[in-house]
């Protein structure tokens, strides 16, 4: 079967869609649900024995993934400002009082990760936007790009690192293997978070939505394409199903790398279909994927994705982390 798309229906539809949990609750739904949580307890128990596959250069560039993030989340700060909107496609900016001082929240932090220059206190501006911008455009709509809070939180936890204006002067210390294990849960659960929220809102809990966005986009159910006979129905339930799924293992933390690479799938066929729109607004999750894959490469920091609690034991938890070298390379 091909991947299933995974687009925003939200960017892409218009008027009002209420939420009907109905579909929600009905027992194919629930099947597909119980799977996916099923799935990931799988996966969390089958990470007890093999946790993944060492890459070492993969595992080197983690000193540098704070700049990558950085400019993620810049980049998709910027694209999404050009485009006149707010976190996302669906929050338009309005030239009122509102839409002017969350554009300029948006261009300040855009600036400040680029520069790596007090990038600490412009996340915590992007955090305090979040709150600000339910106030405009509701909770739901913001929940819906918790990621790239997450990508903020990333840099309060990790810091700037390398290539940063904080970092070459002193202001910040570099990337250290003691905070990565708060960085990855700061990164990974609201990415997690935003994969469920949206599989809720635009479709296991608002099937018209979806049904919506099948008859302007007809290709998007690839069952059929494929010759099997599923309804759009069906198919709704199974891609919200998959994005649970999807959102679950980040949670998780389980096996990242074979996570990365199978999430991967979807999240960049909706490209080819949707172009400059999608791309900016998904830069957030790629930069996720992208933390996940080089910090699941390095014995050390898989441990750290997959840590449940990094705030249970701190100092435990950094003893193992810097205590514990590998073959060849110093901690």
């Amino acid at each position: 079967m091909p991947p299933l798309p995974l687009a925003h229906e939200t960017w892409f539809t218009s008027g009002e869609h209420p939420l009907d949990w109905a579909f929600a609750g009905e027992t194919a739904t629930l099947a597909v649900l119980a799977g996916a949580v099923g799935v990931t307890g799988l996966l969390r128990l089958l990470a007890r024995r093999h946790p993944g596959v060492d890459v070492p250069a993969l595992g080197r560039l983690a000193p540098y993934m704070p700049f990558a993030l950085r400019i993620h989340l810049a980049v998709s700060l910027l694209g999404l400002l050009s485009l006149g909107f707010f976190l996302s496609p669906a929050m338009d900016l309005e030239a009122d009082v509102a839409g002017i001082a969350l554009g300029a929240v948006m261009a300040v932090v855009a600036v400040a990760m680029v520069a790596g220059w007090h990038a600490r206190g412009a996340a915590a501006l992007l955090v305090a936007a979040g709150p600000l911008g339910m106030l405009e455009f509701g909770v739901s709509a913001v929940l819906q790009r918790f990621d790239l809070v997450g990508l903020a939180l990333f840099v309060l936890f990790a810091g700037p690192g390398r290539w940063s204006a904080d970092v070459e002067s002193g202001r910040a210390e570099p990337f250290s293997l003691v905070s990565a294990a708060r960085a990855a849960w700061a990164l990974r659960i609201p990415a997690g978070v935003t994969l469920i929220v949206v599989a809720f809102v635009e479709k296991l809990a608002n099937p018209g939505m979806a049904l919506e966005f099948l008859r302007a986009h007809p290709d998007f159910n690839v069952a059929q394409l494929a010759g099997l006979p599923m309804s759009d129905l069906e198919f709704i339930r199974l891609a919200g199903g998959v994005e649970v799924l999807f959102g679950l293992l980040l949670i998780s933390g389980a096996l990242p790398q074979l996570c990365v690479l199978v999430a991967a799938i979807p999240f960049n066929t909706t490209l080819w279909f949707f172009g400059n729109t999608e791309l900016v607004g998904h830069l957030p999750i790629y930069g996720v994927l992208l933390v996940m894959l080089v910090f699941g490469s390095d014995p050390r920091l898989r441990e750290a994705v997959a840590e449940p609690w990094p705030w249970r034991r701190p100092q435990r938890a950094a003893l193992a982390l810097v205590r514990r070298p590998q073959p060849g390379r110093s901690s």
